[in-house]
């Protein structure tokens, strides 16, 4: 590939994949994605965020501040963008079969391409709009990171969880607020302090199930 990482950048990544508990032979597959993201990201605005050094905490680390917090087998990650959870937490966590869930398509075909060069043979690409994913109760688990308020995450995806599948919705400040508002039949199971090495701001994890 094309991109070259600075001495500190992996550095910065090493010490994250430690704080967090992870495998430092982990490195490589994250860097080969950020390098492919970072090389589409100059052609297809494919995220804000342009520095690669902040793209390793603000998306890499970030994301993979939940990944103890997931259970083996199907996951959908909503309004993905560029992989964000998923592609993370498909490469540290082999034991999930992630579906990438993106209705646009520059975003699409960029995650066809990573999950294609990367070799991630437990990820794939459905290029739809959450609501329209054809997969009734397929899912374990689903994830959005900065998709739409709880309520509006389980509007337009809590068709895809088992009964007993739970929403891990990302989130900054407690969202206190989203939890009192969410919908009939629906319950805050859990919400978890995350710890982004490297971030300053707030960052929660809320676990949200069928009530009863």
């Amino acid at each position: 590939m094309d991109i070259s990482f600075s001495d500190s950048l992996r550095q910065r990544l090493d010490a994250g994949l430690d704080a967090l508990g992870l495998d430092a032979a982990l490195a490589e597959p994250l860097l080969a994605y950020l390098a492919l993201l970072s090389r589409w990201n100059r052609t297809y605005n494919l995220t804000a965020i342009r520095d690669p050094e902040e793209m390793v905490t603000r998306h890499l680390l970030d994301s993979l501040a939940m990944h103890s917090y997931v259970q083996p087998g199907a996951l959908a990650d909503l309004g993905t963008g560029p992989g964000l959870p998923g592609i993370p937490l498909a490469i540290v966590r082999p034991d999930l079969q992630v579906t990438l869930v993106e209705s646009n398509g520059k975003k699409a075909r960029f995650l066809r391409e990573a999950v294609r060069q990367l070799g991630l043979g437990n990820a794939r690409v459905a290029e739809s709009r959450a609501e329209a994913v054809a997969e009734s109760g397929a899912y374990a688990q689903i994830t959005a990171r900065a998709l739409d308020t709880l309520a509006g995450i389980l509007e337009v995806g809590g068709h895809l969880l088992s009964p007993s599948g739970r929403l891990l919705a990302m989130k900054g400040v407690d969202p206190v607020e989203e939890i009192a508002a969410l919908p009939p039949g629906w319950t805050a199971l859990a919400v978890h302090t995350l710890a982004v090495p490297g971030l300053g701001a707030q960052r929660h994890l809320v676990e949200v199930g069928r009530a009863g």
